[in-house]
Parts: structure tokens; sequence; C-alpha cells
């Protein structure tokens, strides 16, 4: 049977891996999840709450890769990313042999997608880039969008669509050629990040002229710019609770990365350009301290800006 392993398991990593039991597709006697977590409490975690399966902790990403026939990776950040790959004794790419699939899920730098590719497939391995469309919740109930490219033979792999299908609720391919998923992800957030920004200003814009906001929400959910976002955030947003779903500092790292690509292509952007300003000015706010919070947060920093005499009243409570 395939080994299926997983490397990095936070808000979303813990989620996916979960679906991947749920559905039997790793954590059986004959095809056990192998998993390893920088923080090995998550590792330990994941395995207590699911007595019933076979789960294997590893000490180390080589291990995970070296023991496994396929091996996703989800971690958080570009920084983490390349900590886990490029570790010469105990990394990810330092477990790649001629048998290995590695399948990253990450949201990283187009050139930082195709340097692993070429590392991976220089030791004889083969690579699958496989950012997501989705945050905590999709990555918990199985419906993330999975944007992929790379090896068109692992992306058919019948193991590999089992657990795309586990863990999401559709996959996409854009190619052979890594760095095309990762540019789909890109506009996908980038476009999400604006959107939320501008729904920000205007939830902001309906307090401050003494309209009710829980009545404003209705009207939007029942006209051409309804959207599940503004269903799902907007009644939050009121309430102040900005409990992390997708990270704001996440947020704002994608968009940033969707502008320098615009930038890189000459494609005009100052919409989204001044939206990344604005995830980056509250992601950067000392006294709000959002930065972890869930990208809704820039609601507040939109108030903080303000002047009218609502926003001037409202305190991150």
């Amino acid at each position: 049977m395939t080994k299926i392993g997983f490397i990095g398991l936070g808000i979303m990593g813990e989620g996916m891996a979960n679906c991947l039991l749920k559905d039997a597709v790793a954590g059986t006697p004959e095809s056990p999840l192998i998993i390893w977590n920088r923080t090995s409490a998550k590792s330990e975690n994941l395995k207590a709450s699911h007595p019933d399966k076979s789960i294997e902790i590893k000490s180390s990403a080589k291990d995970v890769v070296s023991s496994c026939d396929i091996v996703f990776s989800m971690l958080s950040t570009p920084d983490a990313s390349a900590a886990v790959f490029d570790d010469a004794t105990n990394g990810t790419l330092a477990g790649v042999s001629s048998s290995s699939v590695i399948i990253d899920c990450a949201t990283l730098a187009e050139s930082d997608m195709k340097r692993m590719s070429d590392q991976v497939t220089a030791k004889g391995g083969t690579f699958l880039e496989a950012p997501v469309s989705g945050s905590k919740g999709p990555a918990h109930g199985g419906q993330l969008i999975f944007l992929c490219a790379g090896s068109k033979a692992v992306f058919d792999d019948a193991t590999v669509q089992a657990a795309l299908d586990a863990m999401g609720k559709a996959s996409h391919y854009f190619g052979e050629q890594v760095g095309k998923a990762t540019r789909a992800k890109l506009v996908v957030n980038s476009l999400m990040g604006t959107m939320m920004a501008a729904f920000g200003e205007s939830l902001a814009l309906a307090e401050s002229l003494d309209l009710d906001g829980s009545k404003m929400l209705e009207v939007i959910s029942q006209g051409a710019i309804a959207s599940p976002m503004f269903a799902l955030k907007g009644p939050k947003m009121l309430k102040k609770d900005h409990a992390p779903n997708f990270p704001l500092c996440h947020a704002h790292k994608d968009m940033k990365l969707a502008v320098d690509a615009a930038k890189s292509v000459g494609t005009e952007y100052s919409v989204t350009q001044m939206a990344e300003e604005t995830f980056r000015k509250a992601r950067e706010d000392e006294e709000l301290k959002v930065a972890n919070e869930d990208f809704s947060a820039v609601f507040e920093k939109i108030h903080k800006e303000s002047k009218s005499d609502y926003s001037k009243k409202r305190k991150l409570g």
C-alpha cells in the first residue's frame, strides 16, 4: 500500500490531515499516516485524537519523506517553508530519493516553488505544487480548492486524487510548468484581500452614517454583490470577533506577492496595491496587534484611521 506523509500541522495542515484520516486515505494499518510538525505537541495531539487510526510520528521532515511514497507539505510562511525544506540534516529535501513524491500546498513566491521543484527533481523525485484556496473551516471540512501544476503523472495518480478529494471539493491543473498554480493562488488571494478591505470600508461607512450594520449585511446579501465571505465574516466583524481562520499577516504576505507579480508583468494593479498597503499598516500596528488575528481585522485598522465620531468611539475589545 502507498504510504502517505504530512509535514506541517498548523491551522490548515491539521484539518487537511484529519480529512485524510476521516476518509481512510491514510491511517490504516496497511497505509499509516506518517507525520511531523515543528511543534511536536501538535503531532501528539493529532495522534491522540484518533486512537483508532494508524499514525506514526517522525522526528524530522527528512524521516517523513524517506519513509513515504507521497508527502504533502503545508507550512505557514515562506520562511517556515524554506527552513524545513532546506535543512541539510533533517529537512524535506534531505529525505528525497528517486521514489519520492513531494506535494507542496503552501502559498509561496513563484521563484521559491520553482526552486523546490528543481531541487526535488534533481534528486530523482517528482514534484507537484498544490496551493489551496480556503481557510481553516474549509480545511477541516474537506472543502478546499487545490490549484496544481507540475508533474501530470502525480496529479493523475489514483492515491493523490483520492487524497485531494478527501481534503478538497475541487482540484484544478494548470500544466507542467511549476509556478502557474502559485500565480493562480495569488490572483485569488489578492482579490479576496481587496474585497475584504473594500467590505470593511463599506461597513465602517455604514456605521459612521448611523446605519444598522446587521441590516446593511442583509441588504448586501440580497443583491448582486452578495458573497459567502461577506456573509461569513460580516456578523463577526460587527462584534469585533476576529478569531483567526486566515491570519492577517498571511493575507498581507499573499497580497504583497501578488502586487510584486503584477509589477513584474506590467499589469495595472493600483486598487489591489492600495488594499495591500492597508493590510500592511494593520499588520504593523503595534497598538492594534492584529497581525495574527483573522484577516477581517483589517476592519479595525480602517476604523482606527477614520475620523468619524463613530470610529473615534470604537475600541478593539
